[in-house]
């Protein structure tokens, strides 16, 4: 009997799947899987589009800003997908001289991982430490990468940008040294605070990117360093576009001389110069010109006035580059002084300018804030004393919005102020004067004002709309529109006919209505012809249905409906005359 059962079935182990026949089965609605058995199509791909996909693959692979590792980056973890890109350049070999030349253009090196997986390798790394001492990866990923640019040239001059946490900047000088003589087209790198104040312990590393890297873009010169920049004078970095200048005691000739050796030179900032003045900006003999610039800074530079920059604009040269100019807590430029900064500013695009005041705009009338390319102002006032009772600051602001409802600014798009009430006044303007023919001021642009207080930290974004065709003035996204009327040309037919057969109420936003005289019946709608008809809106401000509790025609419902609150739409704006 043993040798037949060799030939018996043998029962699966695995149970069978009961089937429910309840539910009818229907192959034509089943979930359809595509296979594709033709020829690779991504080997028909152009290198643009290649490129364009793996700048998707690690978007920060093309951060050409001149910015620190704190101030760039992009939104993700940015380490996991430089480990992305790096796995595209090994899976094909043609693809990897378009992903090799992004993995080592811009070079970020991150603390941690911004994902999930940072708890699962700091884990695994609290388990392989030795007593306790986990290792430091960021300084292991820069030993790495010297060794891979120092061992492979053609690596090497692929990096132009490398953005490192600041820890270890400033732990690994020598790493950081031996990284710098294997990038010969470095345009940009993170470097420790002791480089820009001329420490000692970074002298290897300058001496490095003095010799290896003529390329450098941007540098920053802090109190201390005024012997690394007068180092320039030497033809070091003649490429340099963004110079940072904080606290130097320097000769003004000295760095007039130097800024002569920098041709690219387009953005400088400046704090704290003490030995800063307007003759800095004027004609010397033996000197070179002051380079035309097309961003300047200031910040705490008491000795520049605006007349100084008014004569440095003075060159057309030097006035058509200037785009953006930024002033920041500069005693010796004042508001009263800003409109004539932007007249001879003829290309200015953004200025900025924030300012400690004590006291209030003197009352003598001052020309407006007038310039046809401006378009973005950060125009921030904070009021020094808080004991009075009205703010000097509201002055300021006044004469900001009369620039404004003069139309002096017709291109700006971007407004950020200290004041959250601002967008209020520039769309509650004053009512029409009766019998007046004098033109209002209107704010007749478009706009996007960003406003905070001082116990704010977050902007409040207002973007107001130019009034249309027959509105008197503009109106704030999600208010309700506001209109008016003209008196010598009537009310129109929904009112009679009559100019003077009305009284004007204020509606509640500084505005005002017109509605009519007690003595007259309800006026007409549009949508009901009828006296005291509800079905239509109140000339643009009622409520789009309105009902009678009474049924009886032309009685007391009508009337109702007009002066009770029967009725009333629960959806109804604060603004409703009839509240």
């Amino acid at each position: 009997m043993g040798w037949f059962k060799r030939f018996s079935r043998k029962k699966s182990s695995t149970p069978k799947k009961s089937v429910d026949l309840r539910v009818p089965r229907n192959d034509y609605y089943s979930p359809a899987t595509y296979e594709y058995h033709g020829p690779d199509q991504t080997t028909r791909l152009p290198e643009k589009v290649l490129r364009r996909i793996f700048e998707e693959v690690c978007p920060h692979s093309t951060d050409d800003t001149l910015d620190g590792s704190e101030d760039s980056g992009n939104d993700g973890c940015m380490t996991c997908d430089m480990r992305d890109l790096a796995h595209c350049a090994l899976t094909r070999r043609s693809w990897y001289g378009i992903a090799a030349g992004l993995l080592y253009n811009s070079i970020r090196i991150d603390a941690v991982h911004y994902c999930e997986l940072e708890e699962i390798y700091a884990d695994q790394r609290r388990r392989k430490s030795r007593n306790g001492d986990a290792e430091d990866i960021p300084t292991v990923r820069l030993q790495m990468l010297s060794n891979s640019v120092r061992g492979n040239q053609h690596l090497g001059q692929r990096v132009r940008f490398v953005k490192l946490p600041y820890m270890t900047r400033e732990s690994c000088k020598a790493d950081l040294a031996r990284l710098v003589s294997g990038c010969p087209n470095l345009d940009y790198i993170d470097l420790p605070d002791g480089f820009y104040n001329g420490d000692q312990s970074c002298q290897l590393l300058r001496q490095e990117l003095q010799a290896r890297c003529p390329h450098i873009q941007k540098m920053k010169y802090n109190e201390g360093g005024e012997q690394s920049v007068e180092s320039l004078l030497h033809g070091y970095w003649q490429e340099l576009r963004v110079v940072e200048l904080n606290k130097l005691r320097i000769e003004p000739s000295i760095l007039r001389q130097v800024f002569g050796m920098l041709p690219r030179l387009s953005e400088l900032t400046v704090t704290g110069g003490a030995w800063m003045n307007d003759s800095f900006f004027h004609d010397a003999p033996g000197l070179p010109h002051f380079p035309p610039l097309e961003t300047l800074k200031l910040e705490k530079v008491h000795g520049v006035t605006a007349q100084g920059l008014v004569q440095y604009l003075s060159n057309h040269m030097c006035a058509a580059r200037l785009k953006t100019l930024i002033i920041r807590n500069c005693n010796g430029i004042t508001v009263a002084d800003l409109h004539a900064i932007l007249r001879a500013a003829s290309n200015l695009r953004t200025l900025e300018y924030n300012a400690t005041i004590t006291a209030s705009l003197p009352l003598d009338p001052l020309p407006p804030l007038e310039s046809y390319t401006l378009r973005k102002l950060n125009y921030e006032i904070i009021a020094n004393s808080t004991n009075q009772i009205y703010s000097p600051g509201a002055s300021y602001y006044q004469y900001l919005a009369k620039s404004l409802l003069s139309n002096s600014l017709p291109g700006l798009r971007q407004l950020y102020v200290q004041d959250p009430e601002f967008p209020e006044i520039l769309t509650l303007a004053p009512p029409i004067r009766p019998f007046s023919e004098a033109p209002q001021p209107t704010f007749n642009q478009p706009l996007e004002v960003f406003s905070k207080g001082l116990d704010e930290l977050e902007w409040i974004f207002t973007s107001i709309i130019p009034p249309e065709a027959g509105q008197r003035r503009a109106s704030m996204v999600g208010g309700r529109p506001l209109s008016s009327y003209s008196a010598h040309k009537g009310l129109g037919p929904q009112w009679g006919g009559e100019a003077r057969k009305s009284i004007v109420v204020p509606n509640g936003f500084g505005g005002f209505l017109a509605i009519p005289a007690e003595n007259d019946a309800r006026p007409r709608s549009a949508g009901n012809p009828t006296a005291g008809g509800g079905g239509g809106s109140f000339g643009g401000f009622g409520h789009s249905h309105s009902h009678s509790l009474s049924t009886s025609p032309g009685g007391p419902g009508a009337r109702a409906s007009w002066m009770t609150h029967a009725g009333r739409d629960k959806r109804a704006s604060r603004a409703d005359l009839w509240r």
